[in-house]
């Protein structure tokens, strides 16, 4: 199968159909590119914060319930086009209320139907001390015809007893949808994404927003890469590296991907992170000695 994660830039949009517009643009050219799962970042729902207008994308709070309330229509848009081109697609995250705070929710749509979301675990500063964005409920593996998806939401890719929680379920291919905002937050969710590929022998694709947006100040500046990791190691590219876009330059990164290659170098590589993990609790166990 071939993978396509976006390095995302945020448009001001006049009119719902200015964003289904865009959003057909980019599915259709990954899927002319014989893209089959297509990745798009963090946050990216929230460029639709400018369809209540400046003030209301401009105000932290007004912008969280302007997107969530057009969360119905995003959804359908993403099931047309996962329809219409058979491909599975992992929507930008954005708000959704559940109750008096929201989550920050990432939905996998496939050619059927909605798969399921994944809400993001473990919030930042930013958005526990500043926007008030709340953890979801707990983790879920999904299993589709490409094979088990997981999904680590930007800061959760950092923790890696989540991404080995979702491997340990079953999962081969983990999305880490990002947003950040300078090249040090980047970089942290880079190294988090290219560990957890090492320690976990799996595949891991990172698709973050790039660009100013200068309406929004939750998400005004961004900066980040396309990615798609692997374990460096039997099968795969010495860096660990499959693809990657330019810095900040928006477009795909695409990469052809064999699920039987997780299995082999999970079995055959050079080394053997993904069996050899439960041998930390063992070492633990012998405590640690201070000298």
């Amino acid at each position: 199968m071939k993978i396509a994660a976006a390095a995302y830039p945020l448009t001001w949009f006049d009119r719902l159909d200015d964003y289904a517009a865009k959003l057909s643009d980019w599915v259709a050219d990954a899927a002319g590119q014989g893209a089959d799962l297509l990745v798009f970042p963090e946050y990216g729902a929230m460029e639709l914060a400018s369809l209540g207008g400046r003030a209301t994308a401009a105000d932290l709070e007004a912008a969280l319930h302007e997107v969530a309330r057009h969360r119905p229509a995003v959804d359908a848009a993403h099931l047309r086009l996962a329809a219409r081109h058979g491909v599975h697609i992992l929507g930008a995250s954005g708000p959704v209320f559940q109750g008096p705070r929201p989550v920050n929710r990432a939905t996998l749509y496939g050619p059927a139907g909605i798969l399921g979301h994944q809400d993001k675990q473990i919030m930042t500063r930013f958005e526990r001390e500043i926007w008030h964005v709340v953890p979801g409920q707990g983790l879920r593996v999904f299993q589709t015809p490409l094979g088990r998806i997981g999904v680590a939401i930007c800061y959760d890719s950092e923790f890696p007893l989540l991404a080995r929680a979702l491997v340990e379920a079953g999962a081969e291919i983990l999305l880490v949808p990002s947003c950040t905002d300078t090249v040090a937050g980047f970089t942290r969710v880079r190294v988090g994404a290219m560990a957890r590929a090492l320690e976990n022998q799996c595949v891991v694709v990172q698709a973050p927003t790039v660009g100013l947006c200068d309406f929004c100040p939750a998400v005004d500046e961004n900066v980040g890469r396309a990615a798609i990791y692997g374990p460096p190691d039997l099968g795969f590219p010495e860096t660990g590296i499959l693809a990657e876009t330019a810095l900040d330059a928006p477009g795909w990164a695409m990469a052809a991907i064999d699920p039987a290659a997780i299995a082999r170098v999970r079995r055959e590589g050079g080394v053997l992170n993904h069996a050899h993990w439960p041998e930390q609790a063992e070492r633990l166990s012998r405590g640690v000695t201070v000298l």
